[in-house]
């Protein structure tokens, strides 16, 4: 009996990854295929977050991505095609497990500190999609999520 309740377990991972992949290949889609994120869009979301919502320490890496925003802009949009396709595939899901974790706490740091006037729910619940999409890119990793319903099944 654990032996199918831990392949029904594995099934259920393998869904879960499989349509984190697909999100990010939405959000990769949208920053590469049109022009607003590189070309401007980027440069306001990070000014926003240097502003107003990063942790204190991690404002000189934002605003050294700012230097070139079109290229930083680019350079999130190719990390989620090659997160988005590695969990849709399951082909190096334990790599991209960790990118997508890092991923996912940059989007923490820059959105930590909750603006003067901001309800807290709202603070609440923008953080808790981030800190849940860390959370299963942590259990991908830790469960080698790819072996079931992906390409790494012989690793």
């Amino acid at each position: 009996m654990a032996t199918k309740g831990g392949a029904q377990a594995s099934a259920v991972m393998a869904v879960a990854r499989i349509i984190v992949g697909i999100m990010f290949l939405f959000f990769a889609q949208y920053k590469l295929m049109g022009r607003d994120f590189a070309h401007g869009g980027y440069e306001k979301y990070v000014t926003g977050y240097v502003q107003e919502s990063s942790i204190h320490a991690y404002r000189p890496f934002l605003r050294a991505t700012l230097k070139y925003p079109a290229a930083s802009a680019y350079a999130v949009g190719v990390a989620e095609l090659l997160i988005g396709l590695s969990m849709l595939l399951g082909f190096w899901v334990r790599p991209f497990a960790i990118v997508g974790a890092l991923f996912m706490a940059n989007l923490l740091l820059s959105t930590w500190v909750l603006p003067h006037g901001v309800p807290l729910w709202r603070y609440f619940g923008n953080e808790l999609d981030n800190i849940g999409l860390l959370l299963l890119f942590l259990v991908f990793f830790a469960h080698n999520a790819g072996q079931t319903l992906g390409l790494d099944k012989g690793k």
